[in-house]
């Protein structure tokens, strides 16, 4: 019998095994030769998922807001001007972690399920000099999907750095780093890389080291530090061994299985695969008569999907019935909305079977819950989409 629960949450996700085979293998030395050729692959791996040829990546022992604090860390000096977009939670958090070294911010908030218009943007940026802005993907609280390409357009014609929050985007969403002119894209390992949590994953362009590089005042975090950081990478890129702090030696393994999976497969076939897998999903919940939280259906991720609860059901008595269908849902993480709404994550490894075992326990407990629908429907319709 399997004595296991599908977990469809917007990460940790499930792992394909061969990943997880690498994170049980024994653990090596940090200077043992086929760490540091695996370190040193994973490097050259991250620009062929990034979409640069020429960005500087970072495999660092942390957490998403860990990249985004050592993203801030390096780039911000005190008094700079940081304009942050936000569209819900994560986009408030990188404000306060843009305030922790000093910078002058400025937000721009979308209402809940929206994003904020270009013209805004564009108004800000014209109004004064800012030394960068942030902007997150796709927010994990919302499910709401920012479109960064037209934002990193406006960064440049402004001389301002861009920084993309794309801890629930990278290896889903598509993301041209070079091509878009995107300073920093950063993720964590938990998400569609792939990989259990523990890495700080970011690819920093040479403008914006060049940026670092020129800093008048040291950076006021000793563990986030470039300095300390890119003597490591450059030293595993070349196949030497190095250190500063101990790498996290299995899930730098886990990585590389992962990372080369996601190559295999191809950046271009992984973004359509994420599209329908979500188109699926989101069309199944509009069937079944739910809500989503994005305002409009095309402003939905397509790793994670947040849904309303039907006004006459407990969101625990949805959650625990999905649960005790072997599939673990999220609940609502935006403060404001935190109780009306769940979030189901489908990105990564996740597939069709996925998919449809993850709306068949949401149906079931509709059905428990007493909220009337028209049986199979979701299911129905989600299938029509994934078979076509």
């Amino acid at each position: 019998m399997k004595n296991r629960k599908l977990l469809m949450i917007p990460g940790p996700i499930e792992f394909e095994p061969k990943v997880l085979q690498a994170l049980g293998a024994p653990t090596t030395s940090h200077v043992a030769p086929n760490f540091i050729e695996s370190f040193g692959n994973c490097i050259q791996l991250m620009r062929k998922v990034w979409l640069t040829s020429t960005g500087q990546p970072f495999i660092v022992a942390g957490t998403g807001t860990f990249a985004m604090d050592m993203s801030a860390a390096n780039l911000i000096e005190p008094n700079d001007h940081v304009l942050v977009i936000s569209t819900g939670y994560f986009g408030e958090r990188f404000a306060e972690i843009a305030k922790r070294y000093g910078a002058n911010v400025t937000i721009l908030e979308s209402e809940v399920g929206n994003v904020v218009a270009l013209d805004e943007i564009e108004k800000a940026l014209a109004a004064k000099k800012y030394k960068l802005l942030t902007i997150t993907h796709v927010d994990t609280s919302t499910g709401v999907l920012v479109n960064p390409k037209p934002i990193a357009e406006l960064a440049k014609k402004y001389n301002t750095l861009s920084i993309l929050d794309g801890v629930c985007s990278v290896a889903g969403e598509e993301i041209q780093q070079e091509e878009w002119g995107i300073d920093v894209v950063l993720t964590a390992s938990q998400k569609a890389v792939g990989v259990p949590p523990g890495l700080a994953l970011l690819v920093v362009s040479k403008k914006a080291l060049d940026v670092f590089k020129n800093r008048k005042t040291p950076v006021g975090n000793y563990y986030a530090d470039f300095n300390n950081w890119l003597p490591i990478m450059h030293a595993y890129e070349n196949r030497q061994p190095s250190y500063f702090g101990t790498p996290p030696v299995n899930l730098i393994a886990a990585l590389e299985v992962s990372l080369q999976q996601i190559v295999t497969e191809g950046m271009e076939n992984r973004f359509l695969r994420h599209k329908k897998i979500a188109v699926a999903f989101r069309e199944a919940m509009i069937a079944l008569g739910l809500k989503l939280l994005p305002v409009h259906k095309n402003l939905s991720a397509n790793t994670l999907t947040a849904v309303y609860f039907p006004e006459n059901i407990a969101g625990s008595a949805f959650l625990a019935n999905t649960g005790k269908n072997d599939v673990i849902l999220a609940g609502g993480l935006l403060p404001s909305h935190k109780t009306q709404y769940f979030r189901v994550g489908h990105m990564g490894s996740v597939n069709n079977n996925d998919i449809i075992a993850t709306i068949a326990a949401i149906e079931s407990s509709l059905f428990a819950c007493d909220h009337p629908f028209e049986m199979g429907i979701g299911l129905k319709t989600a299938l029509k989409i994934l078979n076509n």
